[in-house]
């Protein structure tokens, strides 16, 4: 690894869940400075994905003050309301939920003959305004040629060719990369690629982003990613630090969430961590793979291959984040409690059903800053893990 190796930041996806990585990043800012670390930005390269993108672009376009830009972000988490991110009015929830869920059942008929057309359960045109009053893209060019920032990734998914697609842009001529049914565009980033990335399926409306001079609609970046930590790799980065924002192993014992058939909200919970959850322990295990192989091979043999090793720090929950949500299921607003529960969430705490799904719309200040704190608990609990990772102190 170089003398000054060049680090980079993934932020995964989740839906509220990111609030997470907020935590995590507040403590990351706390041990820096405990241990008299510079203050400058130690992300050369930030990526993320779905939600984490959110994050990862505000951390990015405000890198040249790195404390000030995590409080901002933890400032937003911290008096999150769901309005903020959908329509939780009970008018925006007819015009979008019930009138989509309607159309998936018996009114798929009624909907042809009336000419609609409904294209997610919730409208997250209010996200809109949060991404612009908290996203400065326009700042990014001068942060990377003043040496701020390297690179910036955002990844989505497109509905139109299949294919998992990273817009970024860098500093250096790094070269698009292209992979099975996954490639890399070189763009200036904006918030339409933003709210693409964060289109959780199904939930929030596709989004129509250009790529290689072709109009294609996409969503959630989470979606076909098969390599989560392989964009910060192409984009130079020597060591990573990923925060995720599920836990990527479950403990001993059979885990269960209610007796009898599962519910249409079980069913999305269950599939959408498959989305957010799976690939990114998966991925970290094939890099785990690459360094053993890597360090057994003689130094000439390494010298033939195109691959190096690469440390990372994997951060992630400790606590199953669908039973923290099960707390928290009536801060939702009752116009959203009750659309859920019309999918099959129902209950509280333990008994609890559904409460996986809740747990990626659950944008209210009572989760988010459980999530910020278990985030700060997680990694302040090792500590001396970061410090060595960083070389602080």
């Amino acid at each position: 690894m170089p003398a000054d190796p060049r680090t980079g930041l993934i932020l995964t996806g989740g839906g509220a869940r990111a609030a997470y990585q907020v935590g995590v990043l507040g403590a990351l800012t706390r041990l820096r400075r405990d241990a008299g670390a510079p203050a400058a930005n130690p992300f050369a390269v930030i990526t993320g994905t779905s939600a984490g993108a959110i994050n990862a672009a505000a951390l990015a376009c405000g890198c040249d003050e790195f404390d000030a830009a995590v409080e901002r972000i933890v400032s937003v988490w911290t008096n999150f309301h769901a309005e903020q991110v959908y329509r939780a009015d009970s008018l925006g929830l007819v015009r979008s939920g019930a009138n989509w869920l309607t159309m998936m059942s018996v009114g798929w008929v009624i909907a042809r003959w009336q000419r609609a057309r409904p294209r997610s359960l919730l409208d997250n045109s209010p996200l809109i305004e949060l991404l612009q009053s908290l996203v400065q893209f326009e700042r990014i060019p001068a942060l990377m040629r003043d040496g701020h920032l390297s690179a910036l990734a955002v990844s989505a998914s497109s509905y139109t060719t299949g294919l998992h697609v990273t817009f970024y842009d860098a500093v250096e001529a790094i070269q698009p990369w292209t992979r099975s049914q996954r490639l890399a565009v070189r763009m200036p980033l904006t918030t339409a690629h933003l709210l693409a990335s964060a289109a959780i399926p199904f939930v929030f409306p596709a989004v129509e982003l250009q790529a290689n001079g072709e109009r294609e609609y996409f969503g959630d970046g989470s979606m076909r990613q098969v390599a989560p930590i392989s964009p910060a790799v192409h984009l130079g980065a020597d060591r990573i630090v990923v925060i995720g924002a599920g836990r990527m192993q479950e403990p001993p014992g059979r885990h269960t969430s209610g007796d009898g058939y599962p519910s249409i909200a079980q069913i999305a919970g269950h599939a959408l961590s498959n989305i957010f959850l799976d690939a990114l322990a998966a991925d970290v295990e094939r890099l785990s793979r690459i360094n053993r192989t890597l360090s057994l091979m003689r130094p000439e043999a390494r010298a033939q291959t195109h691959l190096r090793p690469i440390e990372v720090l994997v951060i992630a929950p400790s606590q199953r984040l669908d039973d923290l949500a099960a707390q928290h299921l009536d801060s939702l607003p009752r116009s959203v409690r009750a659309l859920l529960r019309g999918v099959g969430v129902s209950g509280r705490g333990p008994e609890a059903r559904g409460a996986a799904l809740a747990s990626y719309l659950l944008f209210e200040a009572p989760y988010t800053q459980a999530l910020m704190s278990l985030g700060e608990a997680d990694t302040l609990a090792r500590s001396d893990e970061v410090r060595q990772f960083f070389g602080w102190g």
